[in-house]
């Protein structure tokens, strides 16, 4: 077998694989069909520091070749998540990896402090990309300087390894991620979704009751492995890449782009086992190439 263990910023992982923030709730629905300590390493629901009730629905949508959501990210509040959920992960041998949002800079920095000390976090993700909220979220994503703002805050409120989760609507994802790192984060994750709608033609509508949400799934893959390749090679910083993953071949594309690690979110919709299959996959591939350990192939597309 290959040696499928990675680090990225300090967070050891037994292998590449994270489940995607808002794919996966907060662990307990995969838990019910596979035994999450399979996972490197699982990314949980944008968590802020107040309850969210998300937006109104119908706020799912089906589109070709993937998925368009404006859930909003609905979740219970940092407070719940740390007396509840942050437990039960504990049970996993898996990284557990807290995803933050917030409306505000001093939102970012008052979650973040909140997770300080907490046992069995071992990184913060922080979400300045989500384009289905209506104030923060991909706000403090797409300029460079408000995006180190956020990150400069964060840091200044914990010690934990900390990855800015970057959004692709943008038009120099180099700029953004140079910014972060500046600012002092410790790695990034690429891409979020892309800003996209639906129509529904009989009702003259838009479907999504949010109007516009975020695509995700294969159509957006040969876009987030673009900008995996540009930050690799413009800033010396760890990148967990993600877009559109549904197979090991996938995955392989991504950290031959330069990604270390990789999330997988909307595979996950239409195929619950598709972590567990993916991790399998890619063992036996790396097996049937004769590469002895997955960090081999860092950027050797480059």
């Amino acid at each position: 077998m290959a040696n499928l263990q990675v680090s990225v910023a300090g967070i050891e992982l037994k292998n590449p694989l994270i489940t995607a923030s808002g794919t996966c709730g907060y662990g307990r629905e995969l838990a019910e069909l596979f035994d999450l300590s399979l996972l490197g390493g699982i990314s949980v629901k944008g968590t802020t520091l107040q309850p969210r009730a998300g937006n109104p629905t119908p706020r799912i949508a089906e589109t070709a070749s993937g998925m368009l959501n404006s859930v909003g990210l609905q979740n219970p509040g940092i407070d719940r998540v740390i007396a509840t959920e942050i437990p039960f992960l504990r049970r996993f041998n898996t990284a557990i990896i807290i995803n933050i949002a917030g409306h505000s800079v001093e939102d970012y920095r008052a979650v973040a402090a909140r997770l300080e000390g907490e046992a069995g976090v071992a990184g913060i993700e922080v979400n300045i990309s989500c384009p289905n909220v209506s104030g923060g979220g991909m706000a403090f994503g797409v300029d460079p300087a408000v995006a180190a703002e956020v990150i400069s805050a964060v840091r200044g409120a914990t010690r934990l390894p900390l990855i800015a989760k970057l959004s692709p609507n943008v038009t120099d994802i180099v700029a953004i991620a140079a910014a972060v790192k500046e600012a002092g984060c410790d790695a990034v994750s690429l891409i979020n979704t892309l800003h996209g709608m639906v129509i529904d033609v009989e009702k003259r509508a838009p479907l999504l009751a949010n109007k516009f949400g975020g695509l995700s799934g294969p159509a957006v893959k040969p876009i987030a492995l673009r900008m995996v390749w540009q930050v690799y090679e413009a800033v010396d910083i760890p990148i967990i890449g993600l877009g559109g993953i549904s197979s090991a071949e996938d995955a392989i594309e991504f950290i031959m782009a330069g990604a270390s690690a990789f999330q997988i979110g909307s595979a996950s919709f239409h195929d619950p086992q598709a972590a567990p299959r993916i991790i399998e996959q890619l063992d036996d591939w790396l097996d049937a190439h004769g590469v002895s350990a997955i960090g081999e192939l860092v950027g050797a597309a480059h």
